[in-house]
């Protein structure tokens, strides 16, 4: 009996250690798993890729190379973010075994109020009232300057040799330009810069951007002073005021990025870093400790019962989110009660195994899990269905950018950065060549909305960039851009990974569900109500899917949304990363 014990424990090990590449190489996979000894970049471009183990191999760290890789990417990914956009940091320090959280998203102007906008018929999506004060690049110095070793003009150098040289349009940028045609088409100063002879520019044509590289050497020498409280400060101010908005100089010279405590949970052993409120990070690790409870290796990976009660987890953390998340300078939010064991078992005892909860569901109450979570409607049997709809992964999937970092020392670095939806608010700030957000649609206008406009609020932030820490040992460093979707393909790779042995890429690769019965934090914020299911997904699953009540929406998805993720070996400490197979995702080493 002994020996059976031993033998069902070291197979344990394999499976969850030092073996997991393997099994993954066995299984074969479309992208070969990256491995490496020195250091990491993994992020939604090769060129922001390169420019990151420049600087690692320059001797910088990985908060060092994270930031010269973000820089980058607001050029080659500038769909995605920018210095016009908002981010989230995690570091985790390989010298003191310390995470370290710095939020660098911006708040609404002081003019922005809720009658306002009212007036206005409601949020726009784009153009100069959809624009907060961006916080990304406050974020960014913050960061470089207090951990990392390098002085921003190296950190800044990769950058401004693309803007001032130029790079090629992929062919992913620009399917991305011509689908955005019509916002971008209003803005003189975007065209300038980004079309070509009246429509957008195309695969293989090549964009230089000297206005881009003239701030980008301000900031290099002026730091963030450079863009809030300059002569950057007052173009971006008087080119949103000319076109209609709201923003003051003061708005951008009173902005700060901050440090503040992460929060985590422990899943089996493993300790899982997310961003705070403001951030939705929340949501990923709610439903890690819901879903502690049930035994998903028995139930089989992408079975429906598996599919159903990450499906329902998900939708009871997104009812909390819609209930209690918001800026916290705002809001008092239960974060610690939200976390806890005994809050997660009372929401796991409304998953029911054989029906679905119906649209959204209530939530509940983490100050006291034993009361009644309110009414809870289950669906009935439903059909699958057979038309697979048209999959869009630039609408779903390509809104944001991630982007992770792992050093010699083993120090992580997971960073999400956003203008929100596609290039943002179309606009790019005449003269300083970059894209203004259009965050402010993520805020409410309902007074029982913890999320409800402020002037000098925060909204909350949907961009939340995670990171796994066994045995005090730095393990996964992971996070994708999405939206909504975020939590919900970021918890299906960890589980790919912990619970089934999967490799890194081979957990990329699988097939995921996204649920979409919650409030969606897209202003009008509406609840679709729908579980996008890939159409790859076996058909008795589907069937069986829709037998327990979800309303299936079939698309031609693959991966497992567009997550990035990098590894460290347990024992070997060799570096393993990979990327979903979506846009240009690329992942290097040396």
């Amino acid at each position: 009996m002994r020996t059976v014990k031993l033998l069902v424990v070291a197979l344990t090990i394999v499976v969850i250690g030092g073996s997991i590449e393997t099994r993954a190489q066995e299984r074969g996979t479309w992208r070969p798993t990256i491995m490496t000894m020195n250091g990491m970049v993994a992020s939604g471009h090769p060129l922001a890729s390169e420019a990151g183990l420049r600087i690692l191999k320059a001797g910088g760290n990985a908060l060092d190379a994270a930031i010269a890789t973000w820089f980058v990417q607001g050029q080659v990914e500038p769909g995605s973010t920018g210095l016009g956009g908002d981010m989230f940091i995690l570091f985790y320090n390989a010298k003191t075994k310390e995470v370290k959280f710095i939020n660098g998203s911006g708040p609404a102007p002081m003019a922005a109020t809720v009658e306002f906008y009212k007036s206005k018929g409601g949020m726009p999506s784009q153009g100069p009232l959809s624009v907060e004060v961006p916080g990304a690049v406050g974020g960014a110095v913050f960061a470089a300057q207090k951990y990392g070793t390098k002085p921003l003009a190296e950190i800044l150098a990769p950058a401004i040799e693309i803007a001032e040289q130029g790079f090629p349009i992929t062919d992913n940028l620009g399917r991305g330009l011509e689908g955005s045609k019509k916002k971008l088409s209003q803005y003189p100063s975007t065209t300038k810069i980004w079309f070509k002879d009246d429509r957008p520019l195309r695969a293989g044509e090549v964009l230089v951007n000297k206005d881009l590289a003239k701030t980008f050497r301000a900031i290099a020498s002026g730091g963030a002073d450079a863009f809030y409280r300059g002569e950057i400060t007052k173009r971006s101010v008087d080119y949103l005021k000319a076109n209609g908005g709201i923003h003051e100089l003061s708005d951008w010279a009173s902005y700060q990025a901050h440090e503040d405590t992460p929060i985590n949970v422990n899943y089996r052993g493993i300790d899982v870093y997310e961003c705070p409120p403001n951030s939705q990070g929340h949501v990923m690790l709610q439903a890690l400790t819901i879903l502690e409870g049930f035994n998903l290796r028995y139930m089989g990976h992408n079975s429906a019962p598996y599919l159903h009660v990450v499906t329902e987890a998900l939708k009871l953390s997104f009812a909390d989110r819609n209930r209690y998340n918001s800026d916290p300078k705002f809001v008092k939010i239960p974060i610690k009660e939200l976390l806890s064991k005994e809050y997660a078992a009372a929401r796991r005892a409304l998953i029911a195994p054989n029906r679905a909860i119906q649209g959204e569901a209530a939530p509940g109450d983490p100050r006291r899990p034993q009361t009644s979570s309110g009414q809870i409607a289950y669906a009935s049997p439903r059909a699958a269905p057979a038309t697979v709809n048209p999959w869009n992964e630039d609408e779903v999937l390509n809104l944001t950018t991630y982007l992770s970092v792992v050093d010699k020392d083993r120090n992580m670095v997971s960073i999400t950065s956003s203008l929100l939806s596609g290039f943002g608010s179309g606009m790019v700030v005449e003269g300083a060549g970059y894209f203004l957000n259009n965050r402010m649609q993520y805020f409410g206008l309902e007074p029982d909305d913890p999320n409800v406009l402020a002037p000098g609020k925060r909204t909350r932030q949907t961009i939340n960039p995670a990171l796994a820490v066994r045995n005090g040992r730095p393990f996964l460093v992971f996070g994708t851009p999405g939206a909504d979707t975020q939590p919900q393909t970021q918890l299906q790779f960890f589980l790919n990974v912990v619970e089934f042995g999967m490799g890194v890429q081979e957990a990329l690769e699988q097939l995921a569900v996204i649920s979409t019965s919650f409030r969606a934090s897209y202003y009008p914020h509406e609840i679709a109500g729908t579980l996008l299911t890939p159409a790859a997904l076996p058909k008795h699953v589907q069937e069986q899917l829709a037998a327990l009540g979800h309303t299936l929406d079939l698309r031609p998805s693959r991966g497992v949304g567009s997550n990035k993720a990098i590894m460290v070996h347990p024992e070997t400490k060799v570096l393993m990363g990979g990327v979903s197979p979506t846009g240009d995702s690329y992942v290097m080493g040396w």
